[in-house]
């Protein structure tokens, strides 16, 4: 599903990621490891087209097709999903109308108002987000946990082929993340692909990890199956030459 080979990108002509090489296939969940500026959330955003951030070398491919010169919303509408670390307000949209909008735009199709509501407040009401919430603006007045349960509402409505979710449970309690994790448990199947940067494994205990990786110094440094993810929560980054 996602080719990633020799990818060399940063911002402002500072390189951050330097030669980086990863796949994953369809159905499989990856985590990403790795300490703070190790280049994780940078990977997250060159992966979705950010305009900040700049591919100076390597290849980017999504189902076989080059993703280098497509803009943030055209990869957006080919099945890529990121779930921000820090959700950004949107002032003058509501939830319910930005998650309708942007699922017409992704398949193309008029979506019927009543039977997206019934799906959206079914969907609000497992995720433990009062109703009213779809009626107020995008992330306004919410709260930290509220915002991340936003995203995976997001998630979950628009159904991506490719979910990168950055830190989604970072800030949250033990009850929230734990829902957050049934979230995303929720949304991947054997037709989709997630990619999960975080530093908490709560959020892992619902998913099945296919494959985990460490990223140190904008390289993936080492990689290996969901036993490397209890061993950095035992021994830290100190041992493979990066900070804890």
């Amino acid at each position: 599903m996602l080719e990633i080979e020799n990818l060399s990108a940063g911002v402002d002509g500072k390189e951050i990621l330097h030669g980086l090489n990863l796949r994953v296939a369809k159905g499989e969940v990856h985590v990403i490891l790795g300490p703070n500026g190790s280049g994780k959330s940078t990977l997250m955003n060159v992966i979705l087209g950010h305009p900040k951030y700049e591919i100076y070398g390597g290849s980017l491919k999504f189902e076989g097709e080059d993703l280098t010169q497509l803009k943030t919303f055209e990869r957006a509408r080919r099945g890529i999903f990121l779930s921000f670390q820090t959700p950004e307000e949107i002032p003058g949209i509501t939830v319910e109308n930005m998650l309708r909008t942007a699922k017409q735009a992704i398949t193309g199709k008029v979506v019927k108002i009543l039977q997206f509501r019934k799906k959206l407040h079914e969907t609000m009401e497992q995720l433990q987000i009062a109703k009213e919430y779809a009626s107020r603006y995008m992330n306004v007045g919410f709260s930290g946990g509220e915002k991340k349960r936003n995203e995976i509402l997001q998630l979950l409505m628009l159904e991506p082929k490719l979910a990168l979710l950055d830190e989604t449970d970072s800030g949250l309690d033990v009850d929230a993340v734990q829902i957050v994790s049934n979230g995303v448990a929720k949304f991947h199947n054997a037709e989709n692909s997630c990619i999960i940067i975080t530093h908490n494994t709560q959020i892992l205990k619902s998913l099945s990890v296919d494959k985990a990786h460490v990223l140190l110094h904008g390289q993936i440094i080492k990689s290996g199956g969901s036993e490397l993810v209890d061993e950095i929560a035992a021994n830290g980054y100190s041992r493979l030459g990066g900070r804890d």
